[in-house]
């Protein structure tokens, strides 16, 4: 019986950081999508002036990172790190034309475009946890209450199968 309220009040407690946890969601995605539109809108102007530059002088982009990475040590340098610019201003472009627009519930379902570990951080730096009073972060609360509540309940359900087969005695050969 003790064990059974001990197990109960391990599975609330889990049950309500699951929820506490899983509310913050819509907020921290939302303010998650504000930077990346920020870092979107910087690295494209980045990319646009090199593009600029290189058209000023008669040159695709592609021209330019090879003249750029044949101009020495520092050239090819800086040709390096414009490549890695315009490939990160790409793939976080396709990120936020997916998370654009999207609803709370809806990123949720495309959290893999949250994925840039820079941008979490900084967002995750600035983020103030707080009771939600959403719909969203009221509805993602009671998920993350019964996914704890039910992580917790299957693993002593399991550990008590255990236990009960190690309590049984071993058959007696006669």
């Amino acid at each position: 019986m003790i064990t059974r309220a001990i197990t109960q009040a391990i599975a609330l407690a889990a049950g309500l950081t699951g929820a506490v946890g899983l509310s913050q969601f819509p907020e921290f995605s939302q303010q998650y999508t504000q930077r990346l539109g920020g870092a979107v809108d910087e690295l494209s102007r980045v990319v646009a002036r090199f593009d600029s530059d290189a058209a000023a002088l008669g040159l695709s982009r592609g021209e330019a990172l090879r003249q750029l990475s044949t101009a020495g040590d520092f050239g090819a340098a800086r040709a390096r790190s414009m490549r890695e610019t315009i490939m990160r201003e790409t793939r976080l472009a396709s990120d936020l034309a997916a998370l654009d627009g999207a609803g709370p519930f809806m990123r949720a379902r495309l959290a893999a475009h949250m994925g840039d570990r820079e941008i979490a951080a900084r967002a995750w730096a600035a983020y103030r946890p707080a009771v939600p009073a959403t719909f969203e972060g009221l509805s993602y609360a009671g998920v993350g209450f019964g996914l704890g509540w039910l992580g917790i309940a299957l693993l002593a359900g399991v550990g008590r199968r255990i236990l009960r087969r190690k309590a049984r005695p071993a058959p007696s050969s006669c």
